[in-house]
């Protein structure tokens, strides 16, 4: 039979574990219940997209060998600015696709046209801001800078971002996405980043979170009447 002093240990353990860790195991059974209780096709914002879009057809197009790269292509993608089609040449120039004629950049005007095409069309433009340079916890972190953010009316605080340099329509941000992107900081506590699920601080209050189910366990079997009358009879 284990000793009371023993039995006092491991509970006096168990306390205090579950005192320190007791609000990470709320942020993780709350973000937990956010995430199995939302549709994440909301989460990315599907119902703000202008379903009825349909990307335009060119033809005429020149031959991307045409083009002033001396470095030769290695990558070329295709967009859409304004009706006017335009090569992405190695992820860093704009080429005109018709004429051949080099691109720097795209205007607010060319953004917000490019935006209207994803965007469901009964949302109405708030402002428009051009930003060179995010955080680590910024709603557009790890996408190509600089951007233009185009705000819209309404209650969800929707934001739309298109690169400035390849005239892509990027992403979209709203109040249920922020929500999401807050919860799963807390739930993989990668506080720098958001996706890192390698971090030092969650090993360590996993460790610890199996500790304190363990001697939670531990504490069960060192409390139980039912054990402990089982322990005498077998020691008679």
């Amino acid at each position: 039979m284990v000793k009371r002093n023993t039995a006092l240990k491991i509970r006096k353990t168990h306390r205090y574990l579950g005192l320190f860790l007791g609000i990470q195991f709320l942020f993780w059974t709350t973000s937990g219940l956010y995430f199995s209780w939302t549709n994440i096709d909301d989460i990315h914002g599907d119902h703000f997209i202008n379903s009825d879009y349909k990307p335009n057809l060119f033809d005429n197009l020149i031959s991307p060998t045409q083009l002033a790269v001396p470095q030769g292509v290695k990558s070329i993608e295709l967009r859409d600015i304004g009706d006017t089609p335009y090569y992405w040449i190695n992820k860093e120039e704009l080429f005109n696709a018709i004429n051949g004629n080099q691109k720097n950049g795209i205007t607010e005007t060319e953004a917000l046209q490019i935006a209207k095409n994803y965007i469901r069309n009964d949302l109405k433009v708030k402002s428009v801001e051009r930003i060179e340079k995010v955080g680590k916890h910024h709603e557009y972190r790890e996408r190509l800078l600089p951007a233009y953010v185009i705000s819209y009316q309404g209650d969800d605080a929707l934001k739309a971002y298109v690169s400035v340099e390849d005239g892509r329509f990027q992403t979209i941000r709203h109040r249920g996405w922020r929500w999401f992107d807050f919860l799963w900081m807390t739930h993989t506590m990668d506080y720098e980043g958001r996706d890192n699920f390698n971090t030092t601080i969650l090993r360590i209050f996993s460790l610890l979170g199996l500790m304190t189910v363990l001697s939670g366990f531990l504490l069960w079997f060192t409390s139980s009447l039912s054990v402990r009358k089982l322990l005498r009879k077998k020691n008679k």
